[in-house]
Formats: C-alpha cells, structure tokens, sequence
C-alpha cells in the first residue's frame, strides 16, 4: 500500500470516502478523490491530509475520467490502482422502467466503468501492472429486490465487463489485476439518493457498516482477488442459489424481496 496511488470515483461520501480514508491510514503514497460535489471533495481532502488529491469529475463524461487521470498523474507521477465506485441505484419494477430509467443506469453504472478502465489502462499496460477494482453489487448475481430491476441487470454487466477484462489481460499483461467487490446493503445514504427514491439503507435489518466494506476492499488492494463479496453470507447464498433445482423456490422466501401486493 505504501508504495502506491490510487484513484477512487464517487469519492465524496459513502463507500469511496471510507475507502479513502482506510487506504490513507494504511499509508498509501497518494489517494485521488472524485466526484461531482466539489465542498465535500475538499474537506475530505482536507481531512486526509498532503497525500490526498481532490478532483472535481462527472463520470458519465470520458473527458472528465481522462482529466481525472491527467490530473493524478501530473500530481503523482503514476496510478496504482483505479476504484470504479461511483454508481446509483433505482427504485422500479421492470415493468415501470422508462426508456430514461435504463440510459440513466446504463451511462451511470456502466459507460462510467469503460470510461474509467479505457482512461488508465494504457498507463498500465506501459507500466506493466495495476489494478482495476469495479464496486458492483450482490444484485449482480441474485433478484433479491425487485425494485432495483435495472440496477442490478447494470451491476451484472459490470461483473461481466470485468470478469471479460481480466481474460483480456491474463496472457500479456498478468499483473494488470482486475477485481471485483459485491456489498449488499450497507449504511450509507445510497438508498435515499436512488432514482426515484428509495428506501434509507442506514435503516435496513442487518445492513452492512460502511467501514467493513472499507477494509474488504483495502484487504483486495493490498491482496488482490478476482472477485469478493463484502460478507460471507452472500457467498453461501450464491452457492445455494446457483446449485437449486427450482431457483423460483428460494425466490420465494427471504432474502429475497419481491414486489409490493399493492403494485400488481
């Protein structure tokens, strides 16, 4: 970690700037904070201290993605490691989505991530390593809400995306690592800033401490994986999901959430 700097999207609150935080008491040699509120950017550069490097970036634009790499490396000479964490989520049923809701999904939560990956992966292939962590989400592999209908077919395009990357990568470039971190809910005001509203995240049974989530992506950076989820439990949940004879069955009973009676 020491040794190096990294880039993190969505940077300002949440998951990205507990990530920021967590790298920086590690002792990385620098740490690129962005996204769009630039007061909230600066005083968490404030917060972390000289190391850190705030840029205000829309990450639906490949221009401010390829400003943000510009930017970190006139500052630092290098980029380490890119986290892909900017992203929003969505309150509607297949059934409702507007033509508007599935671009907004799809320019947020996904062009973001090509654009994020196109911008540093030269760098990184001249420099023979690197690694690129995208943030998906459990949804990515189990409808455990309905509601979040295209948030999570865009988070399973994600996982593909990456998983896609990295068997482009493995043969020239091995230690260019491409990882990919699925958190379920976690307490954050994500859930209230989803398109069309949403439900408080921070209110939710069980819902995950975003400093958790923090080290389990800290621990990829320091020890890089293919893909982690942020708890345990979804891993069983995958495993017994994927292995079920009816997959409608588990469907049916809790984790998963289906749509409100009142919606039919």
């Amino acid at each position: 970690m020491k040794d190096k700097v990294i880039v993190i999207t969505g940077a300002s609150v949440g998951i990205g700037a507990t990530l920021a935080r967590e790298v920086t008491k590690r002792g990385a040699k620098g740490v690129v904070i962005a996204a769009r509120r630039e007061a909230e950017l600066a005083a968490l550069a404030k917060e972390l201290g000289p190391t850190a490097l705030a840029v205000v970036c829309d990450v639906t634009k490949r221009a401010d993605l390829d400003h943000l790499r510009d930017r970190a490396l006139e500052r630092f000479g290098q980029i380490d490691v890119l986290v892909n964490n900017a992203g929003r989520g969505i309150t509607r049923m297949v059934s409702e989505l507007t033509d508007e809701d599935i671009d907004s999904m799809v320019s947020i939560n996904i062009k973001s991530v090509v654009y994020g990956i196109q911008a540093v992966l030269p760098h990184m292939k001249e420099r023979e390593r690197g690694q690129i962590i995208t943030i998906s989400s459990g949804l990515a592999r189990f409808p455990l809400a309905a509601t979040r209908s295209i948030y999570a077919a865009s988070k399973a395009a994600v996982n593909l995306l990456m998983g896609t990357l990295r068997m482009e990568l493995r043969a020239a470039y091995p230690d260019i690592h491409c990882t990919t971190v699925m958190p379920g809910v976690v307490a954050t005001d994500f859930g209230n800033n989803a398109l069309h509203g949403g439900y408080d995240s921070r209110q939710l049974p069980g819902a995950q401490p975003v400093e958790e989530v923090g080290v389990v992506i800290a621990d990829a950076i320091d020890k890089p994986v293919a893909e982690t989820f942020t708890r345990p439990q979804m891993l069983e949940l995958q495993k017994a999901y994927y292995s079920s004879d009816d997959v409608t069955k588990m469907e049916s009973a809790p984790p998963f959430f289906a749509s409100p009676a009142a919606t039919r």
